[in-house]
């Protein structure tokens, strides 16, 4: 069976970071995710789902850290159900996402409004936002020429 959600949206406020009575770090935050165009929708608008994040212990000081309101973020995880009774005594059902990693989904300068990262996407994984740095483009002497032979493969 599988349960994994992988997830890009704009962040609808800043992340809560709160901790258990264990002293176990945990943000909550809800990301604005669009489901795309709706034929139904009014003049073809694009529908918003406000999705419900939770994080846990590191990666939770991580987003608390660095995640703002309004960033493009994107966030794997899993779909998780809770039941509960609230104060007046009606049962109640939530659903959001677990995350296990979150991830930075545009530059800093994007972010900013400046121009758009080269790659789309700017700092990948659990990274603090630093500049990006580029590797030097290899020279053709580091390449291997391949012969077109298939004798040597094993299948």
């Amino acid at each position: 069976m599988l349960n994994k959600a992988i997830l890009m949206g704009r962040l609808t406020r800043d992340p809560e970071l709160r901790h258990t009575q264990s002293n176990v770090p945990v943000a909550t935050f809800s990301l604005a995710v669009d489901r795309g165009y709706s034929k139904n929708s009014a003049e073809g608008q694009q529908t918003v789902d406000f999705i419900n994040i939770v994080a846990w212990r590191n990666t939770a000081e991580f987003v608390s850290k660095w995640f703002r309101k309004g960033q493009l973020v994107a966030v794997s995880g899993r779909i998780q159900v809770r039941s509960w009774t609230d104060k007046d005594g009606n049962n109640r059902t939530t659903y959001e996402v677990v995350a296990d990693e979150c991830f930075f989904a545009e530059s800093k300068r994007d972010s900013a409004g400046g121009a758009p990262a080269a790659d789309g996407f700017g700092f990948g994984g659990n990274m603090a936002p630093t500049a990006p740095q580029s590797a030097p483009a290899p020279s053709p002497s580091q390449f291997e020429e391949l012969l077109d032979g298939d004798e040597d493969l094993p299948f």
